[in-house]
C-alpha cells in the first residue's frame, strides 16, 4: 500500500466520551473556495487519481431550481479536477447513471462497484433507487471505461465505506435501496481484488459490521478499516460509533471503539490527513432551519480521542471528501435536508444542490 493509499481513503461519526480541543489548538483550518463544479450535483462520490487530480463520478442533480418541487435525476458524470490549474473537464460518462456510487482510487485507475440506480424506466422524480452490482474501471489516459466482474449476488449496494489496502478495495455497510422515506442500512463488507479482477470473500468474523450503516464515513488508517458514524435504516436514526478492523488480524473481528465521534451525525465526509481522521457536515440536525451540521471533528487514531474544531465555512450533506497533502477537498453537496422545506428570504425551498467547491487547510 502507498503512502497516498493510506493516506486518502475514507469513502463518507458522535457520543460525549470524546473530549473537544480548542479550536486554537489546530491554527490553520482555512477553508478557500475553488472553481465551482461543472453542474449542481449531491450524492456523488470522490477519489484522488494522482496528486494533481482529483475525480467527481455520479450523484443526482435537481430537475428545477430550490424552489420547485420537481425532484432530482441520477447522472452520468465524470468530472476531473486539476488541482495546479483550479479548473474542471468532462470526461467520458460512467457506463450508467448511478447515485451513491463506490468508488475507490488504485494507481491512477477510478474503480466503480456498485451504487444505486433508478427503480423505473422511465425514472421517478423523487427518490425511488435500488441497488446495482454493475462495476466498471476507468482509465484516464485513454478515458475510458472497461467492465468487470459485478458485485456478487446479495451484496450489490451503495453508499459504502470504501477503502484500499495493498491490492483489495474493501466495501463495508451501505444500503441497497431508497424509495421515498424508506431505506435500509446493511452489514455487508466485502472486496474486491484489483489484481485478478475477482470479488474475494472475507472470513466469517469480518465479513459483516456490528450493525448495518449507510452514508457513513470511514478510512484505512495503517492496517485498520474504520467506519464511523453514519445511520441506521432512518434518516433521522443517526450514529457516532466507530467500528474497526485489524486488517492483518480479520479473524479477531470488528470492534467497536470505546470513544464516540462527538456529533452524531448521517450523509457526512470523510478523509484522513497525517494519520488523523476528519468528518464533516452531515443531515438530520433538529437545531437548525436547514437540517445540516456544520461540525468539522478529527480522531487520533493513536489515542482514538477526538476533537472539535472550526466549522464548516459552507455546511452541507450528501458530498464526499478527499485529502491530498494537508488540505481536503469537498466538491458540491446539498445545502438544506433533503425532504425538508426551508424558508430562504420568505421563499420556500424544497431542494439546495450546490456545486460550491471548497478546501480545507489544517
Amino acid at each position: 500500500m502507498t503512502l497516498l493509499e493510506g493516506l486518502l481513503m475514507l469513502v463518507t461519526f458522535g457520543a460525549a466520551t470524546a473530549t473537544p480541543i480548542s479550536v486554537h489548538d489546530s491554527p490553520n483550518q482555512l477553508w478557500t473556495n475553488l472553481s465551482s463544479l461543472p453542474r449542481l450535483r449531491q450524492e456523488h462520490s470522490t477519489v484522488v487519481v494522482d496528486d494533481n487530480t482529483i475525480a467527481v463520478v455520479g450523484g443526482v442533480t435537481p430537475l428545477g431550481d430550490a424552489t420547485q418541487f420537481t425532484g432530482v435525476r441520477t447522472v452520468d458524470w465524470l468530472h476531473l479536477y486539476d488541482i495546479p490549474s483550479d479548473s474542471w473537464r468532462t470526461a467520458a460518462p460512467s457506463p450508467y447513471k448511478v447515485n451513491h456510487p463506490n468508488v475507490a482510487a488504485k494507481n491512477g485507475l477510478i474503480y466503480l462497484l456498485g451504487g444505486l440506480i433508478d427503480a423505473s424506466d422511465p425514472p421517478e422524480p423523487l427518490p425511488e433507487w435500488i441497488a446495482s452490482g454493475e462495476s466498471h474501471v476507468y482509465d484516464p489516459e485513454a478515458d475510458k471505461w472497461t467492465k468487470l466482474e459485478s458485485m456478487p449476488p446479495g451484496t450489490e449496494r451503495g453508499s459504502a465505506v470504501m477503502g484500499v489496502y495493498d491490492e483489495l478495495i474493501y466495501l463495508a455497510g451501505g444500503m441497497t435501496v431508497l424509495d421515498g422515506p424508506y431505506q435500509d442500512a446493511v452489514t455487508t463488507v466485502t472486496a474486491f481484488n484489483t489484481t485478478s479482477g475477482k470479488w474475494q470473500r472475507l472470513v466469517d468474523t469480518a465479513a459483516n459490521i456490528p450493525e448495518g450503516r449507510q452514508h457513513a464515513a470511514g478510512a484505512i488508517v495503517d492496517d485498520t478499516f474504520y467506519v464511523v458514524g453514519g445511520r441506521w435504516f432512518d434518516k433521522s436514526n443517526v450514529k457516532d460509533e466507530v467500528f474497526m478492523l485489524d486488517l492483518k488480524n480479520q479473524g479477531a473481528g470488528w470492534a467497536t471503539s470505546g470513544r464516540h465521534m462527538p456529533t452524531a451525525r448521517g450523509g457526512i465526509a470523510g478523509a484522513v490527513v497525517g494519520r488523523k481522521m476528519y468528518t464533516f457536515g452531515g443531515e438530520a440536525n433538529l437545531d437548525t432551519v436547514t437540517g445540516l451540521f456544520d461540525n468539522v471533528e478529527v480522531m487520533d487514531p493513536d489515542t482514538q480521542e477526538w476533537a472539535e474544531l472550526k466549522p464548516m465555512a459552507v455546511p452541507r450533506h450528501g458530498t464526499s471528501a478527499v485529502a491530498v497533502g494537508n488540505e481536503i477537498y469537498i466538491p458540491g453537496g446539498g445545502l438544506q435536508q433533503d425532504g425538508l422545506t426551508v424558508v430562504v428570504n420568505g421563499v420556500e425551498n424544497f431542494i439546495n444542490t450546490t456545486n460550491h467547491f471548497d478546501v480545507l487547510d489544517v
